[in-house]
């Protein structure tokens, strides 16, 4: 649980969009993601809907999956959104 520790903003996060950084960052629920490996996020957008970079804690509702897709093992824990 270390990562937890690490305290991002969500400037910080909005400079990991795969732009300007390799990594494409996420937050969900007040933890932020690395996506970076994940097959659906590989292009600019996921699945035509969300950009990386982004809170997207209010989309999970329309998503096709429920929140045990932050555990999937190409999906890493970066740190705690403040």
């Amino acid at each position: 649980m270390e990562p937890l520790n690490r305290m991002i903003t969500l400037s910080e996060l909005l400079r990991y969009n795969g732009d300007i950084q390799d990594e494409k960052w996420i937050a969900y629920d007040g933890i932020v993601y690395d996506v970076s490996d994940c097959p659906n996020w590989r292009k600019e957008m996921h699945r035509i809907l969300h950009f990386p970079g982004q809170d997207l804690s209010g989309e999970i509702a329309d998503a096709p999956h429920d929140e045990d897709v932050f555990t999937r093992p190409c999906i890493k824990i970066v740190g705690s959104l403040v």
